[in-house]
């Protein structure tokens, strides 16, 4: 055999599986790798945007939360506000009802008072009339000198 012969032989094979390879081979590999590339590509491309999402998400969630924690503040101080105010018409409420529990009762020692000036009154009245009938040594009638008892009633 011949050596030239073998070698043509083997360029034309070559040839003829480079042309193989390079017309039916090649372009599904391209073609792969070049939609793995752009796969590749656009995965990297959307976790940089899910990244930058979730920035201004959390971003959002701290604001949030920050107006959450103001207005919890917010409500807390305005609750304590109204407990107070409460309180505060509570005690005036309570001093009020004091006040005319305390009034009531002075009216009622007054009214105490007077009715036993009156009681007095009217035993020192009879007590008198008693003295006066031992001392005249006769009985005095109440009936008839009633103008000058009642004169001594409001004297006492």
């Amino acid at each position: 055999m011949n050596i030239n012969a073998t070698l043509f032989l083997q360029a034309i094979v070559f040839a003829i599986l480079v042309w193989f390879t390079t017309r039916f081979i090649w372009p599904p590999l391209t073609k792969a790798l070049d939609e793995r590339a752009r796969k590749i590509a656009d995965g990297l491309a959307a976790a940089d945007k899910a990244k930058s999402e979730l920035a201004v998400t959390n971003k959002r969630v701290e604001e949030q939360l920050a107006q959450t924690r103001e207005e919890s503040t917010k409500r807390i101080a305005d609750a304590e506000k109204r407990a107070q105010a409460i309180v505060e018409d509570a005690k005036k409420r309570a001093e009020d009802e004091g006040a005319k529990i305390i009034a009531a009762a002075k009216a009622d020692a007054e009214q105490q008072v007077v009715r036993a000036r009156e009681s007095l009154r009217e035993q020192v009245a009879t007590l008198a009339v008693k003295g006066a009938e031992q001392i005249l040594q006769r009985e005095v009638n109440a009936g008839v000198h009633a103008e000058l008892l009642n004169r001594l009633q409001t004297e006492l």
